[in-house]
């Protein structure tokens, strides 16, 4: 399957700053934190689940369909957030499949450079570890420091999806990016 992570090896995956990393039970806790303690901020898109504790005892959180790391700094091995991936569909069979990728930072782990590397990084695993032609994101239109991030790390700017996310009572604009495998 062009679009299997789930048993490809190549974790942890090394930057300059960050580290990507399976989650383990270990971080549990530390990501039921983060989903609490959202800041009403661009990735507060309501209450989400706790973290399938029974799942993290069997295997990391990654498979066919979706997957989530952690980012963790490489000088301290403090984490400071995620970045995850879904796949999406562009026509039948799997050579149309692309991922969907986002990132999720602690306060203390934005405006340093880690997400940038992370994205880059994700980007590079999910080519190196998959079929697929097409890595892409997608942030709000006011998020102008994630859109830097994005293009720094390598991101193309497509355009905007009106009206495509809901979150904090109203629906708003995306602007989404993309890396192909020949860029």
């Amino acid at each position: 399957d062009p679009s299997d992570v789930s048993d490809r090896r190549g974790l942890p995956i090394q930057g300059a700053l960050v580290r990507l990393r399976d989650c383990t039970l270990a971080d549990a806790d530390l990501l039921d934190f983060w989903n609490s303690s959202r800041d009403g901020g661009f990735n507060d898109l309501g209450p989400r689940d706790p973290v399938p504790r029974d799942v993290l005892a069997q295997a990391p959180l990654r498979n066919e369909r979706n997957g989530t790391l952690i980012v963790e700094v490489l000088a301290t091995g403090q984490p400071v957030g995620t970045v995850g991936w879904h796949a999406v569909g562009y026509g039948p069979g799997p050579m149309s499949m692309a991922w969907n990728i986002g990132i999720d930072l602690a306060p203390e782990g934005r405006g340093k450079g880690y997400g940038t590397e992370a994205q880059r990084l994700l980007a590079e695993y999910l080519f190196g570890a998959t079929e697929v032609n097409r890595v892409e994101a997608s942030t709000d239109i006011e998020n102008i420091a994630e859109q830097r991030s994005l293009e720094k790390a390598g991101y193309v700017r497509e355009g905007v999806q009106r009206g495509s996310q809901f979150r904090a009572g109203s629906y708003h604009d995306l602007v989404t990016y993309s890396r192909l495998r020949s860029d």
